[in-house]
């Protein structure tokens, strides 16, 4: 078998990672319109409402009431392609990102005075690009399309009124739409590859909350990792006046195994009088398993030009561990307001020489502000909003015969997101 290296085609995680909807590598945080509001810091340690079910399950047992907590978020992404150089004619408009939104629902019962149960559906990775079609860098991802939506069953359980542990098995559904285009001598016109796959895989979280003092918790989440294998279909669409004999057209079945990193999150929620609470967290996420990426179709006959070249379709990731940090505080202003803002400094999994433009991503600083208001007792309204910058970075692809293909750019990404909540307990 003959194993091409095509950057134009493939890179499923790496399309997950595009910069623009994404956080730490191309793990969502918008499971929560609370947490937003403080950067996620303390999302291990406040469980403030129903939305603990994924930030950490053992926080479950501090809510003493039933309770539904939902919400969405909306993000406009920006960016800026500068310096772009490549051998092949078109444009650089950016903004490839559409507005998108990210929706969230929890559920949570106390059973009694140990056990509480939760349910929650939410998103944890994402992703949505796509580039005009005229991009000069088209034949290395000119659109990308992934979606991960989680349903989890939780229960946790209080040791005493200071330590409490909790556990989740998830139930994750990815489903993905990948195209780039290709460019031969035979032909005055793009060809195009069309992937689509889906999968159900299944993971688990787990947690641990410890009410070190009346004034402080400390929380730690385990988010495991989650092994899919996406089937479906690799469709080649040759430039219109291609010779047949030189690549034949096809709709291949086509298969690819990936995996999604678990992830360590660490917080400390600090209470400093009756109005101020500081929150801190960490986290760390484990990219550097993701080599490289590899679709495997089944039963494809090429033409002369490149017989296998379809067969076997690999892209070098080479991601790195990443941390993210965050520090933020919330301020009790009466009893219906609670004002918020936060600051984290995230990492980004990419490198230098193997960043493309489906991952144009770069280390990032995110400016959070957010406000809880509760006209009652039993409702809650969130809302928050965060500014996202990143740092300018480069991309320098090329791919081998029989394409020769090349681009490089400078991208600098930038993000508004708002998002709206609402907590209702029994």
């Amino acid at each position: 078998m003959k194993k091409i290296t095509l950057q134009t085609t493939i890179a499923i995680t790496a399309a997950i990672a595009s910069s623009q909807l994404l956080a730490n590598g191309y793990a969502l945080n918008e499971q929560s319109i609370s947490a937003m509001g403080t950067g996620f810091a303390g999302r291990a340690s406040s469980a403030d409402d129903a939305s603990t079910v994924f930030g950490n399950p053992a926080g479950m047992s501090r809510l003493k009431r039933q309770q539904v907590t939902g919400g969405i978020a909306a993000i406009d992404s920006k960016s800026d392609i500068s310096n772009a150089n490549g051998n092949r004619v078109g444009t650089n408009n950016g903004d490839m990102v559409p507005f998108t939104t990210v929706p969230m629902g929890f559920y949570v019962t106390p059973l009694d005075d140990k056990w509480t149960f939760g349910l929650g559906v939410y998103t944890p990775f994402g992703l949505n690009t796509e580039y005009e079609s005229t991009f000069q860098g088209r034949n290395f991802g000119s659109k990308s399309k992934i979606k991960v939506v989680t349903f989890q069953p939780t229960i946790s359980y209080a040791f005493n009124d200071n330590v409490s542990i909790g556990f989740g098995p998830t139930i994750n559904r990815i489903s993905s739409t990948l195209e780039s285009s290709f460019k031969t001598a035979f032909s005055p016109n793009d060809g195009q590859v069309r992937i689509k796959g889906d999968d159900i895989g299944y993971g688990y979280n787990f947690g641990l909350l410890v009410q070190a003092s009346e004034t402080t918790r400390v929380g730690l989440t385990y988010h495991s990792k989650v092994n899919y294998t996406l089937k479906g279909n690799t469709s080649v669409i040759p430039g219109a006046g291609t010779p047949a004999p030189v690549l034949l057209a096809g709709r291949y079945e086509a298969s690819l195994k990936i995996q999604t990193p678990e992830s360590w999150d660490l917080s400390v929620t600090q209470q400093l009088n009756h109005a101020w609470t500081l929150y801190a967290g960490t986290t760390w996420a484990r990219w550097s398993r993701m080599k490289n990426i590899t679709v495997n179709n089944a039963n494809v006959t090429g033409g002369a030009l490149a017989p296998d070249a379809f067969t076997t379709i690999t892209e070098e990731q080479n991601l790195r561990d990443t941390w993210t940090y965050s520090i933020g505080t919330s301020y009790q202003l009466n009893k219906q307001w609670m004002l918020r803002t936060g600051l984290t400094f995230d990492q980004s999994p990419t490198n230098n020489i193997d960043r493309s433009p489906r991952m144009p991503t770069g280390d990032r600083t995110i400016l959070s502000l957010g406000a809880g208001w509760s006209p009652t007792e039993d409702l809650t309204i969130d809302v928050a909003y965060f500014y996202r910058k990143e740092e300018k970075v480069s991309v320098n692809n090329s791919n081998q015969f029989p394409f020769g293909q090349t681009y490089s750019a400078d991208y600098k990404n930038s993000a508004n997101g708002l998002g709206i909540g609402a907590t209702y307990r029994f």
